[in-house]
């Protein structure tokens, strides 16, 4: 604990470490927004997507269905299951639909343009659709006694509808490497499974049950992916593949990599803080006075370790959450809208790892940086090396064939910016918490390095 002590005592007495975290904060913060200006969708087409599978029965009139999502297959964080009312269930037809997602929370969705969020969880989930006259308006409850509305949409639909249940599951892309050397992208189709109980209609409807495939998935490899619907014993069961959604130009971009973006400029700062907290008595001498104090030197280490790292997640937290707030009006103006684009809830478990993810690997490349400091010794040389491990790769594999690429981005240490991968894409290179621990593993074998160093020469 004094280590500690004596440690945050001599980082708090040196201004240029407040001014490299409030620089860090800054330009993670100036820089998300920027590259959110620079980053537009244009729209030539107005396609919409309409894929599901629908199990529905006729509505007359204003009435209200109210159905429990029991469970659903979590293929995906943007898998969806919920109930809908459609003018038809032909494809393109409109809709409201109210879903519940495994990433995302309750979503109410409408006509191919409306995003409402409701709560952050995943299924179970009690949901319910209520029509009047032209308003539909969409209530969830997590045990069906007490509702919450998400929202209420417009929809100028005829007096018979079609309302039931849907389930269906976006489609990814895949990237095929050639043996000549060509790559090409496909699409891969997916189903998700979600069942269904204490389904009822207010007031009761006549007529039976119908399942559509609305806009079936075409083969892929020669296999023809298919929904299905059965019910037994009041539980419903649906199977669907595809989505419900605006085809856009950059309809399948990972918008929160984008919101925080600016995190490889502000590491820029962190890099040379890191460095400086080990190096900087180094050059004046007093490394010899830390040590007389606190002879066991590993203890050292990590009590530098500790507080550098948590004021780097401090500074990095509080500028991810600027970021998060700051970006997304920035890229909703330029074509970034719902549904394709739907507005995230800082509290759903995607868009909290990505915001607490980015804000760990400035902590965590702040402490590789002082790892690496410590093995140098010398500043120039230091930072040089660190921004070489860190930066470098990342810019040399640009210029790569792309097999080379990936495995590069797999390897370095900003594999760690997978964290805030909330997408499925088929140039991502590794998967977030994978590619979180390839960073955290860098910077245990940099300080392990530093500890045996410490040990085995003078100060």
């Amino acid at each position: 604990m004094s280590a500690l002590r004596g440690e945050w005592a001599k980082f708090r007495s040196v201004r240029t470490t407040a001014f490299c975290l409030v620089l860090a904060a800054g330009m993670m913060v100036l820089f998300s927004a920027l590259l959110a200006f620079g980053s537009t969708i244009d729209d030539p087409c107005p396609c919409n997507v309409d894929q599901a599978e629908f199990l529905h029965r006729p509505l007359a009139g204003d009435g209200t269905i109210v159905a429990r999502v029991a469970s659903q297959e979590a293929t995906g964080p943007w898998a969806k299951a919920g109930i809908m009312m459609k003018e038809s269930a032909e494809e393109g037809s409109p809709y409201a639909a109210l879903m519940v997602t495994p990433g995302h929370g309750v979503h109410l969705q409408a006509n191919f343009t409306t995003d409402i969020a409701g709560s952050s969880g995943p299924a179970p989930r009690w949901l319910k659709l209520t029509r009047a006259g032209a308003t539909i308006t969409g209530f969830e409850s997590s045990d069906g006694t007490t509702w919450q509305q998400v929202g209420a949409v417009s929809l100028a639909l005829p007096r018979m509808v079609r309302t039931g249940l849907f389930a269906n599951s976006p489609t990814t892309k895949t990237r095929t490497i050639r043996h000549a050397g060509s790559t090409t992208t496909g699409p891969e189709y997916r189903t998700s499974t979600a069942t269904f109980d204490r389904v009822g209609f207010e007031p009761a409807q006549p007529g039976s049950w119908t399942a559509t495939t609305i806009g079936a998935p075409r083969a892929v490899d020669d296999t023809l992916v298919q929904g299905t619907a059965t019910e037994a014993g009041g539980v419903f069961t649906v199977t669907g593949a595809g989505d419900v959604f605006r085809l856009v130009n950059g309809g399948d971009n990972d918008m929160l990599p984008q919101m925080l973006g600016g995190v490889l400029v502000a590491l820029i700062a962190l890099v040379p803080l890191g460095v400086v907290f080990i190096t900087s008595e180094y050059a004046r001498g007093t490394i010899r006075t830390t040590f007389t104090v606190s002879p066991r030197r590993g203890r050292v280490l990590a009590a530098k370790a500790v507080v550098l790292g948590a004021a780097a997640f401090a500074a990095g937290l509080v500028a991810t959450v600027v970021s998060f707030y700051l970006t997304y009006p920035i890229l909703h103006g330029n074509g970034y809208k719902a549904p394709s684009y739907p507005q995230p809830s800082l509290w759903t478990p995607l868009s909290l790892r990505a915001v607490l993810g980015t804000a760990l690997v400035m902590a965590i490349v702040a402490v590789l940086s002082l790892g690496i400091g410590t093995l140098v010794r010398r500043t120039a040389a230091a930072v040089t090396v660190v921004i070489a491990v860190v930066v470098l790769p990342r810019i040399i594999g640009a210029f790569l064939p792309v097999p080379v690429e990936l495995w590069i981005n797999r390897i370095t240490p900003l594999a760690g910016l997978s964290i805030q991968q909330t997408r499925d894409r088929f140039d991502y290179a590794i998967g977030p918490w994978p590619g979180l621990a390839v960073l955290c593993a860098w910077a245990a074998a940099a300080l392990a390095l530093a500890w045996w160093s410490l040990r085995r020469r003078d100060a």
